[in-house]
């Protein structure tokens, strides 16, 4: 096990590489840098897609000497790309930039004024516990529904079950997040659940039991949106992997043996029918954490990592976009190793070497 844990470790730094190498150089052809927003700011214009015709980190210069293309110094122009460290080649700013997180130094935000790391160590927190939440309550509500409707399984109450949480599926995550606030947060029907945030404006103030209270108000309909679509795959894996034990036959002979059903399901089944849903927590968890923290924490008004990078995509702020993108994909890439690392905790029966040899 030690040797696999090894090349997969090692595994992670071609794959860094990679992913940052890819993302890198799509950015070089996407237009509206950092340049331009600044120069469309300066003219008022607030979009910098308004004045691009051509490069996005280029600005070009005019036929008049001196004059850039929007009418501003020459020299200014290139003040501001010897800032931005736009006047080197693309390949040394990404031999620099490789450099620089070799040494955990991920930069600074062009716009913010504050380093890349704080700036994520101070959004992680909001992510960190909408992916919590959504991945426990996930787990506590489909794996007893799943495993009801394994033993259930073909009666009306496992043919409506399945319907409901497949149509569940089916709403996109932001429809159904705009619903919720429509419905509960003061849109045209009631006004139970705050409109936006994580705690409110006197939270500081608060007792210790108002403070959890306040922020267990605030966190329930972004947590309920982010795990409604995480229910349909969960109860169902539950469901089939119960399944397909108890058709075995160990399942029949302690039946034979005079073992009640409970003692047969929970004593024997459980542990070999939960090996891929326990094992699979990590990869559930990372998926809700940057898969849906995107659109939920911008239309909850959140300040976690999924909207940091949304931000700073629409900013163009290069060091946030990629400081973020290479920590994201790194835990991305822990997560696969726990999750290899619990099928061998939940079955030690597993062995990952002889699979490989």
């Amino acid at each position: 096990m030690a040797a696999y844990l090894l090349r997969r470790v090692l595994l992670i730094i071609p794959t860094l590489l990679g992913i940052m190498i890819i993302n890198f150089a799509l950015v070089q052809f996407v237009p509206g840098g950092p340049i331009e927003q600044i120069l469309a700011e300066i003219e008022g214009e607030g979009d910098a897609f308004a004045g691009i015709a051509g490069g996005g980190n280029e600005v070009a210069g005019s036929n008049d000497e001196g004059v850039g293309r929007r009418g501003l110094p020459e020299e200014y122009i290139k003040e501001l790309e010897a800032q931005f460290g736009f006047d080197k080649p693309p390949l040394e700013r990404f031999l620099n930039m490789l450099w620089n997180y070799m040494r955990l130094d991920f930069g600074e935000s062009y716009f913010r004024s504050i380093s890349v790391i704080d700036l994520v160590l101070e959004k992680m927190p909001v992510s960190i516990s909408l992916g919590l939440w959504s991945t426990l309550i996930a787990y506590i509500v489909s794996i007893p529904l799943g495993i009801r409707k394994a033993v259930r399984d073909g009666t009306p109450f496992d043919t409506w079950t399945s319907a409901t949480i497949i149509v569940a599926y089916a709403i996109p995550g932001f429809l159904f997040a705009i619903l919720l606030l429509v419905l509960f947060a003061g849109g045209s029907y009631w006004q139970i659940f705050p409109l936006r945030g994580l705690t409110s404006e006197n939270f500081d103030e608060l007792t210790l039991f108002g403070k959890i209270y306040d922020y267990l108000w605030h966190i329930a309909l972004p947590v309920f949106a982010s795990t409604i679509a995480a229910f349909a795959t969960l109860t169902l894996l539950t469901k089939n992997s119960f399944l397909d034990e108890i058709k075995k036959q160990y399942v029949m002979t302690a039946r034979a043996k005079g073992l009640s059903e409970g003692r047969v399901l929970y004593g024997h089944v459980f542990r070999n029918a939960m090996l891929i849903v326990i094992a699979g927590l990590p990869g559930v968890f990372i998926g809700v954490f940057f898969g849906g923290s995107i659109i939920i924490e911008t239309i909850f008004s959140l300040d976690g990592l999924g909207r940091l990078g949304f931000e700073a995509a629409v900013e163009r702020d290069y060091p946030v976009i990629f400081g973020t993108l290479f920590i994201s994909s790194l835990i991305g890439l822990l997560i696969g190793i726990l999750s290899d690392m619990m099928y061998v905790f939940v079955d030690p029966r597993i062995d990952f070497e002889k699979r490989e040899g």
